[in-house]
């Protein structure tokens, strides 16, 4: 299991911050309530878990993240075509594309993001 490895509600739980840090833990609290549905009690025991994961950092009150939602997203997608595609990017690709055209901003989008990527 990787430093960035969240499971699906720990990472509603996280975007939540993301999109709120610094986040009084009171204000977080309801926040997890309307959103997620969580009483207050598992609000406080995914905190601890990710403060002691070092994902999030809770001082005086305030939560803030420790890493960036980027790098959690980089890691989330490494696994999922690891653990699906067997770490295949082009087979990863005609699956996410299926019969779904792309436009052709987007196709240049890719190629140029291929091109940085190309040792």
């Amino acid at each position: 299991m990787g430093p960035y490895k969240l499971f699906d509600a720990e990472y509603k739980f996280v975007s939540l911050i993301w999109e709120n840090e610094p986040v009084n833990s009171t204000e977080l609290v309801k926040l997890c309530l309307d959103r997620l549905g969580w009483k207050k009690s598992t609000t406080y025991t995914v905190l601890r878990k990710l403060c002691e994961r070092g994902i999030l950092q809770n001082q005086n009150a305030r939560v803030s993240t420790l890493i960036k939602r980027e790098d959690a997203q980089k890691y989330e997608s490494e696994a999922l075509i690891d653990k699906a595609f067997d770490g295949s990017l082009p087979q990863f690709l005609t699956a996410f594309l299926g019969n779904h055209k792309i436009t052709s901003k987007e196709a240049e989008q890719l190629k140029r993001i291929i091109e940085e990527a190309t040792e």
